[in-house]
């Protein structure tokens, strides 16, 4: 008697959680989060609705509020009352307002989108019996690309890019305005830090940042490459310097040539001459 009493115990609950399972609808929205969409472009969302086999949809609605601030008032943007299944007309607030609940799928999208249509989206399934199953998701407005910064960490031998909002920046950077030759350093994985590993450090450094929207850059200037330049002029001076003096030798070389062979003419004829 005490087992039974046992197992009972032990299995109710599992019962209990089977059935509430098929009981209950959720909705989940796809879209990887935070959503982040370009001015004047078209915001999508889509959520998918998982129902029990007891239950069925009678509404699903879609609202917005702010991701910050204290007045975060909740504003409704579409009403789908009706089941999930048929593909039914919904009600948007506004024109640029596009919904519809198609099988066990609703889709939001809103035209021509503004700075306002930014903030934390809400879709609310509702069942027959009034349960109430809600999905967030965080829109924020795409950024272009903003106040770009190069600063070095002298003990590191290290350059660090920082950009302040810009959406998705791409880091890459140039050595005297042209390709990073690897003679002068590593780049990190997301492209931020320059490790450099030439000595001493000299020239031009820029940092360019860009996505979707734009491109900019900074530029550190580190202390002119003299020492190159000065070697480099060195064995110019060298070169010319060594051209000249064979130039010089082979010239009196000639010249003693020429000299002997004159002197030669000139003791035949006299001695032609004397006989």
């Amino acid at each position: 008697m005490d087992l039974q009493h046992f197992l009972c115990w032990r299995v109710a609950p599992l019962f209990l959680l089977m059935l509430r399972g098929l009981h209950c609808t959720s909705v989940h929205i796809l879209n990887e989060q935070p959503v982040h969409v370009i001015p004047g472009s078209s915001l999508a969302l889509r959520a998918q609705i998982r129902q029990g086999p007891l239950k069925e949809v009678s509404m699903v609605t879609w609202e917005r509020e702010p991701e910050t601030g204290n007045d975060l008032v909740r504003v409704r943007l579409a009403t789908c009352p009706g089941g999930g299944g048929g593909g039914l007309e919904c009600t948007g607030t506004g024109p640029n307002v596009r919904v519809n609940v198609e099988q066990q799928e609703t889709t939001l999208q809103i035209n021509g989108y503004s700075r306002a249509d930014s903030g934390v989206y809400a879709v609310t399934v509702t069942d027959h019996a009034g349960a109430n199953a809600t999905a967030h998701c965080i829109v924020r407005e795409y950024e272009a690309v903003h106040h770009v910064s190069v600063s070095i960490n002298v003990s590191h031998s290290t350059l660090v890019c920082g950009e302040a909002w810009g959406t998705e920046p791409h880091f890459s950077w140039l050595y005297e305005r042209a390709a990073l030759p690897q003679t002068v350093g590593e780049v990190s994985k997301d492209g931020t830090t320059l490790f450099l590993t030439m000595t001493p450090v000299c020239g031009h450094f820029t940092c360019m940042v860009g996505n979707k929207l734009g491109y900019s850059s900074a530029t550190y200037t580190a202390a002119p490459c003299e020492a190159e330049g000065r070697g480099t002029t060195a064995a110019i001076v060298c070169l010319v310097l060594l051209l000249l003096l064979c130039g010089g030798a082979l010239a009196f070389l000639l010249w003693r040539r020429h000299g002997h062979s004159d002197r030669g003419e000139r003791l035949h004829e006299h001695l032609d001459d004397s006989m």
